[in-house]
């Protein structure tokens, strides 16, 4: 059973999160409190929602814990500026996140790709209707939860699932608390770029009669993000110009790489050649607006009539509604009309040792430049439903499980595109890129010859997603007092057994008429349209990025003027997929206390047997005579299996009262994301490539072990160290496969692009293993403890050194790491607080990682980036407090490149975010 550790100490109630702990009784106050109580002094006044005592809290549940792992409670968990709950989980050691758009959405353990860590909530596995094992935390309030755990060394009870490391989310229950109790807490945020102020409300009321209590919480919110972004400048290889299908354009492109670099090229076929010579794909200035509506509530119903027997209850419902605008001025330097005409700018030096030649500086005869209104409507529906029992003898120990995960997902994607052919130039700049105007006869100023883009299509998509997850789990533990073995304290085992499914509809359609079948949209200026400028568009004013303007065609004006009545998307069946896995496992294992010499040394150890069934349906698709794609009218499925022994060893040894020795090895896996079993296949036209799914894959294994060494401060204080090390081996990535001859390719209005040889990818279970190894770093100082006048003056911080010899693959062998793993990050957070003021600083900070490999050749960096918040609050009475936050108070820009830094790929500023707050207890 997992401890449910949520009480706090005397001074602190839950006023700054509706799930603040708030576990004392009111006698119990009373007893703690001073005897002689002056009601004039401040430091008699209750605190409000201690960040300190947080911090005590989770230390006390690391040291209690037999392996390794860290702890966030809940006055932690929401008294910091997050936007969700994946940005709460920054502030544990060796956790990181990825953003998009600067808001966090994916955690990384210990620089670990985020598909390597684990999720659940309530001890269930969590659905969020990714598709991957990797979970979306930014659909989830950090309001609503109340405890999180990252367990990084496994024991064999625990579902088998993380090589990262095991995120465990519990929200509150009514007999965590004492008595009634009711909070709530409203909130406005400002946004510095878009200039939006966004509400948030959130309230918990919980109380118990007797043996029965219930509680029930939920908040609201939305977040209204701009971001400003130079991006989209991607490495494109010559092969795209130089291959012999390209006739006329590609005898062109190699005379003037002759003519213009001094690079010959003697067989326009040999892509070894042809690969390792790069020009721009597409320059973008882009703004996005994203709208996000979030609500989520819990309810706990719990039955205990003593404290040897419980019955709960658990509800977790919620809904995440995305609305993302983007409007995209971009020049497609790779048409299919257009090929080189001027090199003014080659660098054969960067990249020498790769063989590589970068044309910096090139105008084109025919850019596609285009004018896009993108529209992304995302909805998600979560619920979660559990019941938990719990039941105690006097030597043994009942636990019962059973529950439901699900996720619903609608994508709705439309793109209103206008398009002008004409010659520029276009060259990287310091921070991103730029196209300009061709000195060639016919070029124009992209940003304002509106009358020259002329209407192309209405694209649109739109896609379902169903991921459901159901489990249930029953164990049994007994305690022994053996005389001929008294160091076996218990035995437990138990069994589990889950079945989760995810089943995707998906469509597309073109409008290119005013009706079904009609196309007199055809040729249609963009001039014709309602324009608004950049500036009114998304609201914040003029484009941050540079010192441009330029106008478009709103998104609610397309939708009300394309889309001809009764228009809807219709599902492909071609398209459909369905994957389902069925999960049994036993586990048995031991807990060991024993004296060496002086020390306590407390061990588990255990084994884990899972058996794998999966079953993957969808249609297969085949190429027709004349070229393009159909599907076989028949469904085809496909069954794997496998299974694995896992065992685990944990053990800590008390050196001294505040030392502690810490020890863990095990054997885990990580199951391969659903997406990659289902049996589809997906086209990349402008890459002329198909990727398939694999139903075949198997997990990714890692043999992992760690020593540690804890140092337990006074206040609640921790100094640790650690070292880490892992053999992984399975790792899943994409492979050519396979190959599809004479694919053709259409424009967007109908018209034939050409016929192409499309390259076949898909997932496999890479050969060998790899090592990865690292050491972490934890401090947790209250300064008050050794200096007196620095009492309530403190530093959190941590950090995650890495060290992989994995590789990430590039067709060309270019060097590469691993997809998503940052050799290192840290947390940093300084805090101050007394009975009525708290203050805290934080920085959190993760290195350069590679993010993608541009057409598997070419690994693709995201910057480090580290960013500064702040959060100030002060309580007014024993009952309110109000609070500032600000996030990215720094206002720093997610930057990236291709290969080297003087290669931008992007530059993206979502700006700061201030929140004003008023939290009370009643």
């Amino acid at each position: 059973m997992k401890n449910r550790i949520l009480g706090t100490t005397a001074l602190v109630v839950a006023a700054v999160s509706p799930f603040a702990a708030f576990a004392q009784t009111a006698d119990q106050v009373s007893t703690q409190a001073p005897a002689q109580a002056d009601v004039s002094q401040v430091d008699e006044i209750i605190v409000t929602g201690s960040y300190r005592r947080s911090l005590e809290e989770a230390v006390d549940i690391k040291r209690k814990t037999v392996g390794f792992s860290d702890s966030i409670v809940a006055t932690d968990v929401a008294n910091f500026p997050e936007q969700n709950l994946a940005e709460a989980l920054q502030r544990i050691p060796g956790v990181t996140i990825e953003r998009n758009r600067g808001i966090g959405q994916r955690v990384s353990v210990r620089g670990l790709p985020t598909d390597y860590t684990f999720v659940t909530i309530n001890n269930l596995a969590t659905a969020s209707g990714s598709g991957g094992r990797d979970v979306q935390f930014d659909i989830f309030a950090s309001e609503i939860i109340q405890q999180v755990t990252v367990q990084k060394s496994p024991r064999a009870a625990d579902e088998e699932g993380g090589i990262a490391g095991s995120v465990n989310i519990s929200t509150a229950r009514p007999f965590d608390y004492s008595g009634h109790k009711l909070v709530g807490s409203v909130e406005g945020a400002y946004n510095s770029i878009s200039e939006e102020i966004d509400p948030k409300v959130s309230f918990l009321a919980s109380n118990t009669w007797g043996d029965w209590g219930a509680l029930g919480s939920f908040s609201m919110g939305r977040r209204s993000n701009r971001t400003d972004s130079n991006s989209g400048i991607n490495f494109r290889p010559m092969s795209r110009f130089l291959a012999s299908s390209t006739g006329a354009r590609g005898v062109q492109a190699a005379a003037v790489l002759a003519r213009d670099a001094g690079v010959l090229v003697p067989n326009r076929n040999d892509t070894n050649v042809t690969n390792r010579i790069i020009f721009q794909d597409k320059v973008g200035d882009r703004a996005y607006m994203n709208v996000q509506d979030q609500w989520g509530a819990t309810l706990a119903l719990q039955y205990k009539p003593s404290a040897n027997f419980d019955l709960s209850f658990d509800a977790m419902l919620g809904s995440f509604d995305t609305n993302e605008d983007e409007y995209d001025a971009a020049a497609y330097s790779a048409s299919s009309r257009s090929t080189l005409e001027t090199i003014h700018e080659y660098d054969d030096t960067t990249l020498a040792d790769y063989g590589m030649v970068v044309l910096r500086d090139v105008s084109y005869t025919a850019t596609q430049h285009e004018m896009l209104s993108k529209e992304y409507i995302s909805e998600t529906d979560y619920a979660q439903f559990g019941a938990e029992l719990n039941w105690r003898g006097d030597d043994w120990k009942l636990h019962g499980l059973a529950g439901y995960s699900g996720a619903e997902k609608t994508l709705d994607y439309a793109n209103l595109k206008h398009v002008a052919y004409a010659p520029s130039r276009t060259r990287w700049t310091a921070d991103g890129g730029e196209t300009v105007q061709s000195a060639t006869s016919g070029g124009f100023d992209m940003y304002t010859s509106f009358d020259r883009y002329l209407f192309e299509a209405y694209e649109t998509s739109y896609e379902q997603i169903s991921d459901d997850k159901y489990v249930a789990q029953l164990d049994f533990t007994k305690d022994f007092s053996l005389d001929f073995f008294p160091a076996l304290s218990s035995v437990q085992v138990g069994v589990r057994y889950t079945d989760k499914s995810k089943e995707r509809q998906y469509g597309a359609l073109n409008i290119q008429g005013s009706g079904a079948g009609q196309t007199n949209f055809i040729g249609r200026p963009m001039s014709a349209s309602e324009l608004t400028s950049i500036g009114d568009l998304v609201p914040g004013g003029d484009y941050s990025i540079r010192d441009i303007t330029w106008s478009q065609v709103a998104n609610d004006y397309a939708r009300r003027t394309f889309r001809y009545d009764g228009f809807s998307t219709p599902f492909d069946p071609g398209q459909y997929y369905e994957v389902s896995e069925q999960v049994a496992s036993a586990y048995a294992m031991a807990d060991l206390n024993f004296d060496l010499g002086p020390v306590p040394v407390a061990v588990n150890g255990g084994v884990r047997y899972v058996d794998t069934s999966i079953t993957s349906s969808g249609f297969h698709q085949v190429q027709t005579p004349t070229g393009g794609t159909s599907y076989t009218p028949d469904p085809v499925s496909s069954d794997g299996s496998y299974d694995k022994l896992l065992p685990s060893l944990n053990f800590t040894a008390e050196l001294t009262d505040s030392i502690v020795f810490r020890g863990a090895a095990s054997e885990t896996f990580i199951r391969p994301a659903l997406t990659d079993l289902a049996y589809k296949r997906t086209a990349s036209w402008s890459s002329f490539r198909f990727t398939d799914g694999n139903p075949n894959l198997k997990p990714t294994y890692a043999k992992q072990w760690e020593l540690g060494l804890e140092k337990y401060l006074p206040d609640g204080g921790l100094l640790a160290v650690s070292y880490f090390s892992k053999t992984i081996e399975g790792v899943v990535r994409q492979a050519l496969t396979g190959s599809v001859p004479n694919v053709t390719v259409y424009n967007a209005n109908g018209s034939v692009n050409g016929v192409y040889d499309f390259d076949v990818y898909s997932p496999i279970n890479e050969p060998g293993s790899y090592d990865v190894s690292g050491v972490e770093l934890v401090a947790v100082v209250p300064f008050g403890a050794f200096y007196a006048p620095l009492e309530g003056f403190g530093i959190n911080a941590n950090y995650t050194m890495l060290d992989s010899s994995l590789t990430g693959s590039s067709t060309l062998g270019i060097p590469t790491p691993p997809i998503g793993l940052a050799d290192n990050t840290y947390n940093v957070t300084l805090f101050y607080e007394n009975a009525r003021f708290q203050g805290r600083v934080s920085y959190n900070y993760k290195d350069a990682y590679v993010e993608g490999i541009g057409y598997e050749m070419y690994p693709i960096t995201r910057d480090g980036y580290g960013q500064m918040d702040v959060s100030l609050s002060y309580n007014l009475n024993d009952r309110a407090q109000i609070s500032l936050e600000g996030i990215n108070v720094t206002d720093e820009a997610t930057t990236g490149y291709t290969m080297d830094p003087s290669f931008p790929t992007m530059n993206e500023k979502s700006g700061r975010r201030i929140n004003l707050g008023l939290r009370m207890e009643f």
